[in-house]
């Protein structure tokens, strides 16, 4: 039985915007660097392939747009890069994927950052690449406008040109990522004292990259990281976004809401494979799912109930919301994984609660079935994600056969 892939997002005390209400003390925590390694080594614990952390450029917001001016939710948050390499000293085996506004920042800096948490964490690392299209986030930096749209606008103005260039412009920034990460050779250093030969410069090479967005030279600065390629995920709502992870993503997580769904975005993703001319292994599909559990599940209802209650609101969120018991969710995954998903996110309603029954719970329920592994496969995330550690397109034939 082939082994489905498992993740979970990571975001402030949990994803239900009332959960710092019932969790106190964590609420307290969000800053602390303590409290995001002990959400990783939990994560850890069930042995899960990777954890995202969730980031932006503006302060969070509940729907597209400005931030809802209300007081009782959470706002403020740590650079999610930096996080990850506070927490890859302190675990050995998950996967650690922060987020990156790439609207907003340059490819070279990222490719750098990225490359180094590959280093401190042995080869665990990745990155999720966020398109920021809100006006609130540009003026921010004050180097391009956007309209302040409402998600009603935003999902008419897909095909406008603003948001078709800032997707263009993703593509790019991938693309250059991904030369980067290449244009140091796997045996570029070669540190013989006695000859006093440090580097084959033959094996920097540049990368000389014009395009609409970018004119980027290279090489990189950092040597090439442990995995070759760092993995790069993107988190896809509609056609547009689905190119760009074709174009540049080895993950592509995806908001379905049942089984046809999981069919029909799984079928026009493999559609737009097909035609990308990409040369490199497709991408792996992901469903993402809101978790709200319990070994009871009238339990799990009351508390998404009283959650909803403190928040003034029902939750509302882009990714179906599960409430039940952890066999009910091995269920579930098991029915996405045969109509066609690679594999599962996870996002816990209350990090405190849902995240240990995720590991100690649901973990060794899909295990039972066959559905998990016993033990991490690899030593690398690509290994565990099943994906090849590739070698640089700038390697001479004979280097790369």
């Amino acid at each position: 039985m082939t082994h489905v892939h498992l993740g979970v997002a990571l975001d402030g005390v949990g994803w239900h915007p009332a959960a710092w209400r019932e969790d106190a003390e964590n609420a307290k925590r969000l800053v602390d660097p303590e409290y995001w390694v002990e959400l990783a080594q939990t994560a850890e614990r069930g042995l899960l392939d990777f954890l995202t952390i969730d980031d932006t450029l503006a302060l969070q917001s509940e729907t597209y747009g400005p931030p809802i001016p209300r007081t009782d939710r959470v706002r403020g948050r740590l650079d999610s890069v930096l996080v990850a390499s506070r927490i890859a000293p302190r675990t050995t085996n998950i996967g650690l994927i922060p987020t990156a506004v790439v609207t907003h920042t340059e490819p070279f800096h990222l490719a750098k950052a990225i490359a180094t948490l590959d280093f401190v964490s042995t080869g665990r690392a990745g990155v999720r690449l966020k398109v920021g299209v809100t006006g609130t986030e540009a003026k921010l930096f004050g180097r391009r406008e956007f309209p302040e749209l409402t998600p009603t606008e935003l999902a008419t103005a897909i095909d406008n040109s603003f948001v078709k260039s800032a997707f263009r412009e993703a593509v790019d920034y991938g693309e250059v990522l991904h030369r980067l990460w290449d244009s140091w050779e796997d045996d570029a250093e070669i540190r013989d004292q006695s000859t006093g030969r440090f580097i084959d410069r033959n094996k920097l090479h540049y990368i000389d990259f014009e395009g609409e967005h970018f004119s980027v030279k290279g090489p990189l600065t950092v040597p090439r990281a442990p995995q070759g390629q760092p993995i790069v995920g993107v988190l896809a709502h509609s056609t547009e976004v689905y190119r760009l992870g074709v174009a540049v993503a080895d993950l592509i997580w995806t908001t379905p809401h049942s089984d046809a769904d999981v069919r029909a975005v799984s079928a026009e993703i493999q559609d737009l494979a097909v035609v990308s001319g990409r040369n490199t292994a497709p991408a792996k599909v992901f469903g993402d799912l809101l978790v709200v559990l319990d070994t009871d599940r009238d339990r799990a209802e009351d508390r998404l109930q009283r959650l909803d209650e403190l928040a003034g609101e029902p939750l509302g969120t882009d990714a179906d919301i599960f409430t039940g018991t952890p066999s009910e969710l091995a269920d579930l995954i098991d029915a996405w994984t045969r109509a066609g998903l690679d594999g599962i996110r996870l996002r816990p309603a209350s990090n405190a609660v849902d995240l240990p029954l995720i590991s100690d719970a649901l973990v060794p329920e899909l295990r039972r079935r066959g559905l998990r592994p016993d033990n991490h496969s690899a030593n690398i995330l690509r290994g565990n994600l099943g994906l090849d550690r590739p070698r640089s397109r700038y390697a001479t034939s004979s280097e790369a056969s």
